[in-house]
């Protein structure tokens, strides 16, 4: 695919091996299309890896930082329980939500391996209060048994899925936390971007399938009481109504 961008007949050009589409530069498609690379470029670029929350790296998206927090203040859970820690950037983020708006809540990290100077970062830091930390497979019997003692019959519960991004992964804890979301809650499968960036040369060419989109994507499909939508945006007072976003079909609602 080729964008030719003309600043003076205001005007983007797309040629693909089907067609060529001529559509205005400023208008709602053309901010799509060159999001969409932008996205692409800006990852092969290690852009989202810029970005710390509270001192810790995030390694996320400005944008996917900001809908989370709307989704978290909306849905307000009193448990986040997330997979994959890192640098605990995430962790930090959701703590600091929780303590923002007074809920006495708590965040539960789990990592295969938390190396030791990340691990040490987290339980120093201003939030360690509101955080516990378990090394091991997410989808091993002894952590998700470890994490179903852990929730409190009056927790509102929403699940953050940011470790092994494999669609078989993603596949196996969808199917082993989805029990623990409340209703009215969600699991997010994050980094479903994996299959639009298959074709970078960061990429992989299995992205093009294995990825953690076609995994919630599949869950939809035979779990009905979870809806895989974009969650509504609080505000807007624009044109556009799509995320400009690392996680694609990533946010299934428990609706029953």
């Amino acid at each position: 695919m080729k964008l030719t961008i003309d600043t003076d007949t205001k005007s983007l050009t797309i040629l693909s091996s089907k067609e060529e589409k001529k559509i205005e530069l400023y208008s709602d498609e053309a901010f799509m299309m060159l999001s969409e690379f932008w996205l692409k470029v800006g990852w092969n670029q290690k852009y989202p890896y810029t970005f710390t929350w509270m001192g810790r790296p995030i390694i996320q998206s400005p944008e996917d930082i900001v809908r989370l927090q709307e989704v978290i203040y909306t849905v307000r859970p009193t448990l986040i329980i997330e997979t994959g820690i890192a640098h605990g950037g995430s962790l930090i983020l959701s703590a600091s939500l929780l303590k923002i708006m007074d809920i006495p809540g708590r965040v539960v990290g789990i990592d295969i391996s938390i190396r030791p100077h990340n691990q040490k970062a987290i339980k120093d830091h201003d939030l360690c209060a509101f955080i516990e930390l378990i090394e091991g497979s997410s989808v091993s019997e002894e952590v998700v048994k470890k994490i179903e003692s852990l929730i409190r019959p009056e927790d509102k519960v929403m699940i953050i899925l940011d470790s092994n991004h494999s669609k078989s992964h993603v596949t196996k804890e969808l199917l082993l936390y989805h029990p623990f979301v409340s209703l009215g809650s969600y699991i997010i499968a994050t980094d479903g971007s994996m299959r639009n960036l298959h074709d970078v040369p960061r990429g992989n060419s299995s992205w093009s399938w294995d990825n953690p989109a076609a995994a919630a994507e599949e869950f939809a499909a035979t779990h009905p009481e979870f809806i895989l939508n974009q969650p509504s945006w609080l505000f807007n007072e624009s044109t556009l109504n799509q995320n400009i976003t690392h996680w694609p079909s990533a946010f299934l609602f428990k609706n029953a």
